[in-house]
């Protein structure tokens, strides 16, 4: 009987392979698992032949990640790359025959449209998604976000005319009850929410040192 010799890359070994399919969550995230839950309005105790109550937030959640605002937005017509008022450029106006739509430019910010009477969450229930049973760090919430494209400009002039806004993935991490405005960070190309340092950006971004 000769002695069992293990390779040294016995663990690469086992990581190739691929037994079958699996339930267990491949991708890494920073974001908690409630937090991509839908919020139902179903009893937890069902009555023998109606749907479970785990069923139909499954069927749902499925539903909502098939959808996309910005496909959803072109399909009605509406440039989301408009949806921000710029500055007025009085020598550069869009005369009637150039355009279908009224030549006044965009002007009201989204704000002023904005409904809450069919909000299924309040901002702070939206925030709390974050928290984990067990852990006292409140972790970054999925969501979109109308950002620039240009950081830096972004920040120093949100409307410029060169600026070009899109629908980007990013990580909520705080609320503010008195502008009414949420804190947001931009994933990146793994859709994490991590700092330069390569840390996950947890409790709003603030640190125990402040």
């Amino acid at each position: 009987v000769t002695t069992f010799k293990m390779p040294e890359d016995f663990q690469s070994i086992l990581d190739k392979q691929m037994i079958g399919p699996t339930t267990k969550n491949l991708i890494n995230s920073d974001f908690p698992a409630q937090s991509f839950r839908p919020k139902v309005q179903i009893a937890f105790q069902r009555l023998p032949g109606q749907c479970p109550r785990a069923i139909e937030v499954e069927r749902k959640r499925r539903l909502y990640l098939t959808f996309d605002i910005a496909q959803l937005l072109a399909s009605k017509g509406i440039d989301s790359n408009e949806l921000v008022p710029r500055h007025h450029d009085p020598g550069n106006m869009p005369t009637i025959r150039e355009r279908k739509d009224p030549v006044f430019p965009v002007y009201l910010p989204l704000k002023v449209f904005d409904d809450k009477d069919y909000e299924c969450r309040t901002p702070e229930e939206w925030i709390s998604l974050g928290l984990e049973p067990g852990s006292r760090d409140r972790k970054p919430v999925p969501g979109k976000a109308l950002l620039p494209t240009d950081d830096v400009l972004g920040h120093e002039d949100p409307k410029n005319q060169k600026l070009i806004y899109k629908w980007i993935d990013v990580g909520v991490l705080d609320y503010d009850k008195e502008p009414e405005l949420y804190l947001v960070h931009k994933t990146d190309k793994n859709g994490l929410v991590q700092d330069e340092e390569g840390r996950p950006i947890l409790n709003g971004g603030v640190t125990p040192e402040g």
